[in-house]
């Protein structure tokens, strides 16, 4: 569909993203097929109060089991609205449109379209589809048709980006449902990735997160085990790129060629994000995770021998059919030696569809809830440890918008230290403005003395030096100027990555 198919007259949309980092990017593309085909987005604070977007997309998450409530209970709330308001759209995409394709239209009939993972290009069709025959429409692809990076794209803002290098797994671990819905991994042409790279940088970006389901098994669709440590030293050649992270490894597939190039390529990060699931050799092999802890950990020495002051951070399930208290005592073992800066904990949870699902040995949701209470303590505790250890350090941050939700109050702005923790600062003084040009951007470095470490946070009362950057005029020149009608398909427009939402990706 395309500009000239849209309505006639403009409509509005809203995108309502749940789940993990591959959803967050997946809006951006959804949004920018709406602004290509002609709809505006709503304007949440200049509308009415009660007003709703003339077509709203669920882009739904289908990992967790809250998140076929979540979907049910805000679809619903939407429905006495959608009944007052002829021709408002609902769309309802992602992991578990492509789960529930048959169930959705069944449970909410007054949705209009249902479009799964492998056809977020077909949206626009479909909604105009869908208002002309005045009946719902339902497209689920069983695999990727077009790589979503050629979609058009609407970024979040102007200093980061999400570059998916891969769509997809090829692993089975018996809890996740991902890979189901997803398919199996799909790479990227090296070249295609870079490309679009050195078109972000031109654009302002400075820093890049590489994206994908797994990132460490990147090149098995082309024959080449070191195809991300390779990935990565490219992207250290790339001029006004300063930052490159990644997410998430895999540590059965994690080698040392990738932790050689994340040490000698200045500009990719010291952190790593590698998910551990599990301190337990049984529940991993019950999981089907194809590593154990001795393996794990020696990814984690053999990281920090070298780059020491690495942060690594990791996502942990309590609960597991079958976790005795001996195996969960081995999880905290386990998060005791590997001294995570922070880490993303869940209670398991049973999906229909999973392996998991159906094992003997469920726990029961008190032990659950005693088991992750106690591993919350721990995590607290060693990750304020560590962020102490920051505490009288000079670190370069860059400013990040949206990140410190009591800025305003406290009069301090935030910004992401290398390392990526987070770091709420003093406004520098006027002598350290010196151009005359105002106060620091999102997207401009500032160079801190850490004085408070909280566990989740840092504090730094005494900014160093300010430093602006293109990332800074990009903030500027976009938030200054009227927001495009619609973004150019293939070019990919800047923005930033929302933080990591608070969901378990597939890895």
């Amino acid at each position: 569909m395309t500009a000239t198919t849209a309505p006639s007259e403009a409509r509005t949309y809203e995108v309502k993203t749940y789940g993990c980092q591959m959803n967050v990017h997946d809006s951006e593309r959804l949004t920018g097929l709406l602004e290509d085909a002609g709809y505006l987005p709503f304007d949440k604070q200049g509308a009415p109060a009660g007003d709703q977007a003339d077509v709203v997309v669920f882009n739904t998450c289908a990992v967790r089991e809250n998140a076929d409530n979540k979907l049910y209970g805000n679809l619903s709330h939407l429905a006495p609205i959608k009944a007052s308001r002829p021709g408002m759209q609902i769309a309802v995409g992602g992991c578990l449109a492509q789960k529930d394709r048959a169930t959705i239209t069944e449970k909410a009939p007054y949705v209009d379209v249902v479009f799964g993972t492998h056809n977020i290009g077909s949206l626009p069709v479909l909604l105009e589809r869908a208002r002309v025959a005045e009946e719902a429409q339902v497209e689920i692809l069983e695999s990727l048709d077009v790589f979503p990076s050629t979609l058009p794209t609407k970024r979040e803002s102007a200093y980061a980006a999400w570059v998916a290098i891969s769509v997809g797994c090829n692993n089975t671990c018996t809890f996740c449902i991902v890979p189901a819905l997803r398919g199996k991994e799909k790479d990227r042409r090296p070249g295609d990735i870079l490309a679009e790279i050195r078109a972000l940088v031109a654009e302002g970006v400075s820093e890049v997160t590489l994206l994908g389901q797994n990132v460490n098994a990147y090149g098995v669709e082309f024959g080449d085990r070191q195809a991300f440590s390779k990935l990565l030293r490219a992207c250290g050649g790339i001029e006004g790129l300063e930052r490159v992270r990644f997410t998430s490894p895999h540590p059965a597939e994690f080698t040392d060629d990738v932790i050689e190039a994340m040490a000698e390529t200045p500009n990719v990060m010291p952190s790593l994000h590698m998910p551990l699931q599990s301190g337990s050799d049984k529940v991993l092999k019950d999981m089907r995770r194809s590593y154990r802890s001795a393996k794990y950990l020696g990814i984690i020495e053999r990281v920090r021998a070298a780059i020491p002051d690495a942060a690594i951070t990791t996502d942990i399930i309590v609960g597991f059919p079958g976790e005795t208290e001996e195996d969960f005592a081995e999880t905290l073992r386990v998060v005791a030696e590997s001294r995570f800066s922070s880490a993303f904990t869940f209670q398991y949870s049973k999906r229909p569809g999973t392996p998991a699902a159906t094992l003997p040995d469920q726990i029961s949701p008190e032990v659950v809830k005693d088991r992750y209470g106690r591993l919350v303590d721990l995590v607290t505790e060693i990750a304020w440890d560590e962020n102490k250890r920051i505490v009288g350090r000079t670190v370069e941050l860059m400013v990040a918008e949206g990140e410190g939700r009591k800025d305003a109050e406290t009069r301090r702005l935030s910004g992401r230290a290398p390392d990526n923790r987070l770091v709420h600062f003093a406004a520098p003084g006027d002598d350290l403005l010196t151009d005359g040009r105002g106060d620091v951007r999102p997207g401009d470095m500032v160079t801190v003395e850490v004085t408070y470490a909280a566990p989740h946070h840092l504090v730094a009362d005494r900014v160093v030096s300010v430093r602006r950057t293109r990332s800074g005029d990009a903030w500027e020149a976009r938030t200054s100027a009227p927001t495009p009608s619609g973004v150019g398909l293939g070019m990919p427009v800047v923005g930033v990555p929302a933080p990591l939402p608070d969901a378990p990706a597939c890895r």
